[in-house]
């Protein structure tokens, strides 16, 4: 019998169909964030008057899409050439793979990248064990969220944090696909529910909330088999009251697809 599966995605939404039909399942795609840009991002100015004058020490960059977002900020106020030579001089970190893309392209060095799976924890080790941080102005490149435990920890070693927020999530501007994701979720519709970022399960039952129908969502969600991308991701899939059954071999949405589909019988 067919899987039916749940997704969240929103930017790769047609290719999260593609893969789940290619492995035998019947696709629901409820997309749950869209990405608004602050363009009056007075932070971003804040951040490029400090890295001009040469008082930035460590950058780190935390997604793909919010280093372009950033740039796209940046070239407001100076040339993207001035913005790359200025970067030479931090020491340049990336949590994951998709910054590393940006930043070659750029031209510009890197000094240290985060391993798998690419949380913020991985990211905090290979800040203290390759950059002495006290004294120290660490620049960080928000992604949709600001993470204030990582904050907390980069200050506990010594170091001066200052946010560049670059773009946050918001729901989309049309929430009927979310509304009946969580009408056919508590109607138990689905046997796989995929999760690929941490901030789609928040948009999720903050509909079902507003939906007065909160505790039936997570009681409902738990009913099924539950993929989470990665780390972060489960992290706030248990916080919430969510059981998570399949964590990919590698943290990316092919294999979660995949391997999720697999351990549904």
């Amino acid at each position: 019998m067919p899987i039916r599966v749940l997704s969240l995605e929103s930017r790769r939404a047609e290719e999260m169909r593609s893969l789940i039909e290619r492995h035998g399942g019947i696709p629901l795609i409820a997309p749950s964030m869209r990405e608004i840009p602050l363009t009056e991002n007075l932070a971003v100015f804040e951040f490029l008057e400090q890295l001009l004058a040469g008082r930035i020490d460590v950058l780190v960059l935390m997604t793909g899409v919010g280093a372009k977002a950033l740039l796209d900020v940046v070239e407001t106020n100076v040339p993207r050439e001035t913005f790359f030579a200025a970067l030479a001089q931090p020491t340049v970190v990336v949590r994951g793979p998709k910054p590393v893309v940006v930043l070659k392209e750029w031209g510009v060095r890197i000094d240290h990248r985060a391993p798998e799976p690419n949380t913020w924890r991985e990211l905090l080790t290979t800040l203290t064990t390759s950059v002495p941080l006290a004294g120290k102005t660490v620049a960080v490149q928000e992604y949709g969220k600001p993470n204030e435990e990582f904050y907390q920890a980069l200050r506990a070693g010594g170091a001066e944090v200052l946010t560049v927020p670059v773009y946050r999530w918001d729901l989309p501007a049309d929430i009927t696909p979310l509304q009946t994701a969580v009408k056919k979720l508590i109607g138990s519709e689905f046997d796989l529910l995929l999760i690929t970022s941490a901030q789609q399960v928040h948009h999720l039952l903050l509909v079902a909330d507003q939906m007065g129908l909160r505790d039936q969502c997570v009681a409902a969600a738990n009913r099924c088999k539950i993929g989470s991308i990665g780390p972060t991701a489960t992290e706030t899939l248990r916080e919430l009251g969510l059981r998570v059954d399949i964590e990919p071999s590698h943290p990316k949405m092919g294999p979660l697809v995949k391997e999720a589909l697999a351990a549904v019988v």
